[in-house]
């Protein structure tokens, strides 16, 4: 079965650019079978979907992020990274990558998730 693996700084510092990546395993990037997410949870918060990416280049955000998320895929390395730009603490969570087989319509319902990896704690403080 597909496999995700989350990397990421663990800190950042409020205004910076927080960059985490997924690689992929036992599985492609490059399938069509799947688009590919980022999902946070802040602490005592619930799951947030961040966006998505498909090797069709179709990539849809959260409406609510969409301004500072960047979602880019690498098939040579099989990894797909996120961006998020101008970070504040209100950013501090554990990002998720996570695969789905569902059309674009359903991907930013969490409940309908695949595959997914551990979690990386991202902490934004100065």
């Amino acid at each position: 079965q597909v496999q995700l693996q989350e990397s990421g700084p663990g800190l950042v510092k409020p205004s910076q650019t927080l960059s985490v990546t997924c690689t992929v395993s036992n599985g492609s990037i490059t399938t069509y079978d799947y688009y590919w997410s980022w999902i946070r949870q802040p602490p005592g918060k619930g799951l947030e979907w961040m966006g998505a990416t498909h090797v069709s280049g179709h990539t849809i955000y959260n409406p609510s992020l969409k301004s500072r998320t960047t979602i880019s895929r690498d098939a040579s390395s099989n990894q797909f990274t996120l961006q998020l730009t101008s970070v504040t603490p209100d950013d501090t969570a554990v990002y998720t990558c996570a695969a789905s087989r569902r059309a674009s319509g359903y991907v930013a319902d969490v409940k309908g998730y695949d595959y997914w990896g551990q979690g990386t704690q991202v902490t934004v403080s100065s």
